[in-house]
């Protein structure tokens, strides 16, 4: 007996997918059904409305991977069939999110919906009740002034209850209807809220009697005689959003794509990333930003912690910061890593869905040794196309000095003798949820390139193709995106068009020459940075040499030591506008200099402390500019203005004595302890 020809990968999927329909029309006919109204039996259906859809999602995976060169013998109109395939897929999707939404919508109890009256096919019984009820017509006449009263009563005590629930609540950002039902409003609104719902959107009512929902993330609580309630009288009302809904409020839900999965995953506490992938919104591959979080946690992974010196395990000596009395400076310290980087770009990167909208996109690097950060977490944050969205370039063509944000040349020293040093790339994006106004960091994948081979020689310098994973660094086997999985089969050029197809970045090592060796050896054995910015580090390294080890009389000392540089320079280098200020006023500076001033340093490093007191001081202590914040473009323009407006006035000549003293320009108070340097609570604790 000859054996059955096993069936060719298509076939296989379609008898699947054949079979996924039936499924799909015998769950449309039950809902349809008497029973089908029982809350029990619309929970079952929902469920396994949730079970096909996932079926149906892996079905689709699969035939994504499916390729002509895989089957076992030739197939007619192979590609018409997949997308015929791919088609009935899609309509069986669609039919499952229309069912799950119209069972959700039977879950809401309607309130105050009026009974409906069964009709009688009897006449004489009909002529009876016709009969009782004019016998009755009195009676009924009688009660139904009562029946008023008491609606009258019921309706007057819900208002009160209402009133007693509700709250005013001020708007802390513009927020634009998203469909039919929410509310607009403007920032600085006053808005009555009606009913918390555990979903994050609430009812609510503005001055004008208009009602709607609201996303909870755009309000604070408001108080007329303090203005703003305490962010812990807040937090307790949150805590609280079940015992405060009101009674007999209109329930009302929202419609949008999968939201019902998003409100369930909210429900059971899962985070936002589940959620956004759930919605399909991010690729399964995105993570929260690990870099990210390890910045949020403390200053130890920031530049300024690393820029500051480190005692030596004797506690009577620097590390890293050493004085040669012979040149008059500080000493050139060289370190096992010491070279310059250049990101090229980032390609094929995936797109979010239209649901969040990205803010930034950027690269963030620093040492690693496979389990742990060994230096500061720099970013650059990348310039895109929007005919090319899937591409982030660095170091864009622009007018002026070139913001050092954006600067892709980046120098790294270290001097780690981990054998597994390398340098870990992640790619992030920073968002905001267009539906709660919601902000937050994403990974958008990771590499790590090794510096170093087995034998311990360093790699060479040159560009490297780097093909990113997804998940976090401690994740294996994760891809950024599984719908363009390296994993491909078929012939040879299929296997290359996928690999063209991945996320990759590309960066290229750069061997410094002399001038180069000699400017990165006077910074700390540990750091990474921006090279359009070296110049302004090593300034105040060798302020930092000047004020600790020339001027000092004893290490043992631990006075405060007064230098407004010294105090101030760490913060301004966690703010790059403001990095950026510095840049140009000096570069304006140094074009008057002569030649022969150039080449004297204590020339050198006095105009810059003229340059710093007369620009970067004003500035910090200035009402007029807002606080930093990372990727608000609306604060980054503003924050810009001020300072631009502010170096205008300086190249009028005008000076930063006269700006302090102006009128029109209003400044926070300080006292001469804002001004004072301690370096011994600067100090980087000794890990050796």
């Amino acid at each position: 007996m000859l054996a059955r020809r096993p069936r060719n990968p298509l076939q296989a999927l379609q008898r699947r997918t054949q079979e996924l329909k039936l499924q799909v029309d015998g769950l449309l006919s039950e809902s349809q059904l008497k029973e089908a109204l029982e809350a029990s039996k619309r929970r079952d259906i929902y469920q396994r409305c949730i079970q096909l859809k996932q079926a149906i999602d892996e079905n689709k995976d699969a035939l994504q991977k499916l390729n002509k060169a895989d089957e076992p013998a030739p197939i007619g109109n192979y590609n018409q069939k997949k997308e015929d395939e791919h088609s009935l897929l899609d309509k069986l999707t669609h039919q499952l999110q229309e069912l799950a939404v119209s069972i959700s919508r039977e879950n809401i109890t309607e309130i105050g919906a009026p009974p409906e009256r069964e009709e009688d096919d009897n006449s004489a019984e009909e002529d009876e009740e016709a009969e009782e009820e004019d016998d009755d017509e009195e009676e009924e006449s009688e009660e139904t002034g009562d029946e008023e009263e008491t609606e009258e009563e019921e309706k007057q005590e819900h208002e009160s209850q209402q009133q007693a629930t509700s709250k005013e609540y001020i708007a802390i950002g513009d927020f634009t209807a998203q469909q039919a039902g929410d509310l607009t409003f403007k920032k600085g609104e006053i808005l009555l809220v009606i009913e918390k719902k555990p979903d994050g959107w609430w009812i609510a009512k503005n001055t004008k009697g208009n009602k709607g929902l609201i996303p909870r993330t755009y309000l604070e609580p408001y108080n007329k005689e303090e203005g703003q309630d305490s962010s812990e009288e807040g937090s307790e009302e949150d805590t609280e959003v079940g015992d405060q809904t009101a009674e007999g409020a209109e329930v009302k839900q929202r419609t949008d794509s999968h939201w019902n999965a998003v409100r369930k995953a909210i429900s059971e506490q899962i985070n936002t990333i589940d959620v956004l992938t759930t919605m399909g919104a991010i690729p399964s591959g995105f993570r929260p930003s690990m870099l990210f979080q390890l910045l949020e946690e403390g200053n130890q992974f920031q530049a300024s912690y690393f820029l500051q010196p480190e005692l030596t395990p004797s506690q009577l000596a620097f590390r890293d910061l050493m004085w040669d009395a012979k040149a008059g400076t500080i000493k050139s310290i060289p370190s096992r890593v010491s070279f310059i980087l250049t990101l090229w770009s980032c390609k094929m990167i995936p797109l979010p869905g239209t649901s969040i909208q990205v803010l930034s996109r950027h690269v963030s690097l620093c040492l690693f040794d496979g389990n742990k950060v060994l230096s500061n977490i720099h970013t650059v944050r990348a310039t895109w196309q929007p005919k090319k969205p899937k591409t982030w370039t660095f170091s864009p063509q622009v007018t002026g000095i070139l913001p050092c944000l954006l600067d892709g040349d980046c120098f790294i020293r270290s001097n780690s003798s981990s054998p597994d040093l390398g340098i870990l790339f992640e790619l992030g994006i920073s968002y905001i949820r267009n539906s709660t106004g919601e902000r937050g960091e994403l990974s958008c994948g990771w590499v790590f390139l090794k510096l170093f081979d087995a034998s311990g020689i360093p790699i060479p310098a040159k560009t490297y193709e780097l093909f990113l994973n997804g998940g976090t660094p401690y994740e294996k086997g994760v891809e950024v995106d599984p719908s363009v999985s390296r994993k491909a089969h078929g012939n040879v050029f299929h296997q290359m068009m996928m690999m063209r197809r991945q996320p990759q970045l590309l960066v290229k090592l750069r061997s410094s020459n002399r001038r180069s060796r000699n400017l990165l050896s006077l910074l700390p054995e540990t750091l990474i940075g921006s090279m359009c910015s070296i110049h302004l580090l090593i300034f105040y390294r060798q302020i930092l040499g000047d004020v600790l080890l020339k001027d000092r009389m004893s290490m043992q000392s631990a006075d405060l030591i007064s230098n407004t540089v010294l105090a101030t320079f760490p913060k301004l280098l966690e703010q790059p506008d403001m990095m950026d200020a510095l840049r140009s006023s000096w570069a304006e500076k140094e074009s008057t200099l002569k030649r022969s001033e150039k080449r004297d340093k204590e020339f050198l490093k006095a105009m810059f402390l003229l340059v710093y007191h007369n620009c970067m001081v004003p500035l910090l202590h200035s009402t007029l500019l807002p606080p930093y914040r990372w990727a608000e473009e609306e604060t980054e323009a503003a924050r810009w203005k001020v300072i631009t407006d502010f170096l205008k006035q300086n190249q009028d000549g005008e000076g930063g004595l006269q700006a302090l003293l102006s009128p029109h320009g209003v400044h926070e108070p300080f006292d001469i302890s804002e001004q004072t340097y301690d370096f011994l609570g600067e100090l980087r604790k000794n890990i050796a």
